[in-house]
């Protein structure tokens, strides 16, 4: 089994199901016993701001909305590029961390670096659930990067399922995300 850390899964147009209809997944654990991800496409009307002072009851200097990471648990966990935080944060791409350690989310509630998204929630998979799933044509995968976790949410879906079907034909690193720049 290849493990999907790292990647995208990108919900198929055939997947209609409510919690994972034109979703992109952020796939953060992944090996024969479970899978964990985060959808990163689906913002939440909270913003990070406004739970702080009315959920947590602390101050933050945090911008943005809360995002909706899946259908279990809500869980609060940050996907971050600080390399300082301590705690146990675990890496899923060079530079990219999760946490879900609440003296982790502290920190970057008061020091946020420059690219952070709070998410509420996750996807989660028991052993040998994504597989069956991914055979059955439900998911596309597609390597994740940076750039796209914290870029605009808007159409995010759409760009990766085209990259994802034309990648079979042509590389995907030469598909640029405005086609007017071709």
């Amino acid at each position: 089994m290849t493990s999907l850390k790292g990647y995208f899964l990108i919900a198929a147009p055939n997947l209609v199901e409510p919690n994972f209809y034109q979703t992109v997944v952020l796939m953060l654990q992944h090996d024969e016993h479970r899978a964990l991800g985060v959808v990163i496409n689906r913002m939440r009307e909270e913003t990070v701001k406004h739970v702080c002072e009315h959920v947590l009851e602390t101050d933050c200097d945090v911008k943005g909305n809360l995002h909706e990471g899946g259908p279990c648990e809500k869980l609060l966990m940050v996907l971050h590029t600080d390399e300082f935080v301590e705690g146990d944060d675990e890496p899923v791409l060079p530079g990219l961390h999760f946490s879900t350690d609440k003296d982790s989310i502290e920190k970057l509630l008061h020091d946020p670096p420059d690219h952070l998204k709070f998410i509420v929630g996750y996807s989660g998979w028991g052993a040998g659930q994504l597989e069956s799933e991914l055979q059955h044509g439900s998911w596309l995968v597609v390597p994740a990067s940076i750039e796209r976790v914290f870029g605009p949410v808007d159409g995010l879906w759409d760009r990766l399922i085209s990259e994802a079907r034309l990648s079979q034909w042509i590389d995907p690193r030469l598909i640029p995300d405005d086609p007017l720049s071709n």
